[in-house]
C-alpha cells in the first residue's frame, strides 16, 4: 500500500470512531457540568492515551523518540492545551445550541487547518490544479454536508438552548483552536517524530489544561465537576467516550503526518456522517424528521461521500512531494536533525532503528488502566436515554471492521511508525 492510501485509510478510520466517540457528550443535557462531562472524558482520554503508545512500541521507544526531539515536546503539551480549550467549548455548545448546530460549526476547523498547511508547510505546492481542485471542492463539500447533516436533525421545533449566540461563538472558538491544533502535529511529524510518542506528551497538555479551566472557571479544589468522579455509574461511559476517541485520533494523527493536514482532516472530519448514524439509529433523533430532513440527510450524505472521495483521490505529484521535502529540510536545518534519518520515518521506515522491547513496567501500566475501565465498567449503570440496542450492534461492528483495516494497513506498511 502506498503512503497516500495509508495515510487515506488511517482518515477514514478516524471519521468512523471520532463520530461515535460524540454519543457521551450527551450526559450533558442530564444536568452535568460542562466542564464535569470534560474533565471526565479528558480523564479517560488520558488513560487510554498511555495505554496504546505502551501497547504498541512500550516506554523505552516512546521515550528516546521524544527525547530525540525535545523541542517537540513543547509543541505537543501547546496542541494539548489547545485541544483541551476546544473540547470544552464543544461541550458548552452542545448544552446551548445543541450537536446538530455546534458539531457542522466546529468542524470548519478543516479550512483552517488547510490554510495553516498552505502558509506554513508548503503544502499543494507544486500540485497540479486538478489535485488543488479535489482538494479544496472535497473539503468545502465535507464543510457544507456537515451543515447539512447538522440541520437535518432540527426539525418539529427543536430547541436550541438557553442561550444560542453564546453556543455558537463556542462552537465557532472550537473549530479556531483545534484547526490550529494540527500546526503542532505536522511540526512533529515533519520531524520525524512518531504520532503515538506525540500523544504521550499531548496527553499530558490536555489534562493538566482541563484540570486549570475546571479549577479556575468552576469553584476551584471544590468545584462540583470534581463530584462526578464518584458517580462511578456515569463516569464509565465519559471514560468509555475518552477510549474510542483516543483511537479516531491517533488515526487522524497517522493520517495528518502521511497525507498533511489539508487531506487528513477533512478525511477525518467525515465523522459527521458516522456521528449522524449514531444520533438517527441509536438515540432516534430522526423519528419525528419530515421529508425536507430526510432529503437533506441524504444530500449531505451524499455530498460528504464525494467529498472524501475527491480528497482520496489527490495523489501528491513529484513536485508537491518536493516541497514536502524541503519543508523537512528546514526544520531538519533549524533544529540539527538527521535529514535522511528524518525522511525515512517520514515514509515509516525506521522499523529497528529503537528498543522495542516492554519493561515490567510497560505491562503494569496497561494493567493499570484496563483495571481502572473494568472497576467502573462493572458499576456503570445504563445512562437514562432511550437507545436502540440492535444498531449499537450494527455500529459497533463498523467500528470493529474499521479498526482491524486500520490497524493491520498501518501495521504492514509501517509498523505503527
Amino acid at each position: 500500500m502506498s503512503l497516500h492510501g495509508l495515510g487515506v485509510v488511517c482518515g477514514l478510520t478516524a471519521g468512523v470512531w471520532l463520530g461515535a466517540a460524540e454519543a457521551p457528550t450527551k450526559l450533558v443535557n442530564a444536568g452535568f457540568s460542562p466542564f464535569a462531562i470534560s474533565l471526565c472524558m479528558v480523564a479517560g482520554v488520558f488513560t487510554a492515551r498511555w495505554t496504546f503508545p505502551t501497547l504498541l512500541k512500550g516506554t523505552s521507544y516512546v521515550f528516546a523518540d521524544l527525547f530525540e526531539k525535545k523541542h517537540l515536546i513543547v509543541w505537543a503539551l501547546l496542541a494539548g492545551a489547545l485541544w483541551a480549550v476546544a473540547n470544552t467549548l464543544t461541550v458548552f455548545a452542545i448544552r446551548d445550541v445543541g450537536l446538530a448546530v455546534a458539531f457542522p460549526l466546529w468542524n470548519t476547523n478543516s479550512l483552517i487547518g488547510l490554510l495553516w498547511g498552505r502558509l506554513l508547510f508548503r503544502e499543494l505546492e507544486g500540485a497540479s490544479g486538478k489535485n488543488i481542485g479535489k482538494v479544496v471542492l472535497g473539503t468545502v463539500a465535507i464543510v457544507a454536508a456537515a451543515v447539512m447533516l447538522g440541520f437535518s436533525t432540527l426539525h418539529g421545533g427543536t430547541a436550541t438552548g438557553h442561550n444560542a449566540v453564546g453556543g455558537i461563538l463556542a462552537a465557532a472558538g472550537a473549530s479556531l483552536m483545534w484547526g490550529t491544533m494540527y500546526v503542532p502535529y505536522r511540526k512533529a511529524y515533519l520531524s520525524g517524530m512518531n504520532p503515538l510518542s506525540f500523544v504521550t506528551a499531548f496527553t499530558v497538555g490536555e489534562l493538566s489544561t482541563v484540570f486549570a479551566l475546571t479549577v479556575a472557571l468552576d469553584g476551584g479544589l471544590h468545584s462540583p465537576s470534581f463530584q462526578l468522579f464518584h458517580l462511578r455509574g456515569m463516569v464509565f461511559w465519559l471514560f468509555l467516550g475518552g477510549f474510542v476517541w483516543v483511537i479516531g485520533d491517533l488515526f487522524q494523527q497517522f493520517a495528518t503526518k502521511y497525507v498533511g493536514i489539508g487531506r487528513g482532516i477533512p478525511l477525518s472530519n467525515t465523522n459527521q456522517l458516522w456521528g449522524l448514524a449514531w444520533g438517527a439509529l441509536v438515540f432516534g433523533e430522526l423519528a419525528a424528521a419530515d421529508h425536507q430532513h430526510k432529503l437533506l440527510v441524504v444530500t449531505g450524505s451524499v455530498v460528504m461521500i464525494l467529498g472524501a472521495l475527491a480528497i482520496s483521490t489527490a495523489v501528491a505529484s513529484s513536485k508537491e512531494q518536493t516541497s514536502t521535502n524541503e519543508a523537512v529540510l528546514r526544520e531538519c536545518e533549524r533544529y540539527g536533525l538527521d535529514y535522511n534519518q528524518t525522511m525515512m520515518a517520514m515514509a515509516g521506515d525506521e522499523f529497528n532503528t529503537r528498543n522495542e522491547r516492554r519493561r515490567w513496567w510497560d505491562y503494569a501500566i496497561i494493567a493499570a488502566a484496563t483495571g481502572v475501565f473494568i472497576w467502573l465498567g462493572v458499576r456503570a449503570v445504563v445512562p437514562p436515554l432511550a437507545m436502540d440496542v440492535r444498531w449499537i450492534a450494527v455500529l459497533g461492528g463498523v467500528l470493529l471492521l474499521s479498526l482491524i483495516a486500520g490497524t493491520w494497513s498501518l501495521w504492514r506498511r509501517t509498523r505503527f511508525s
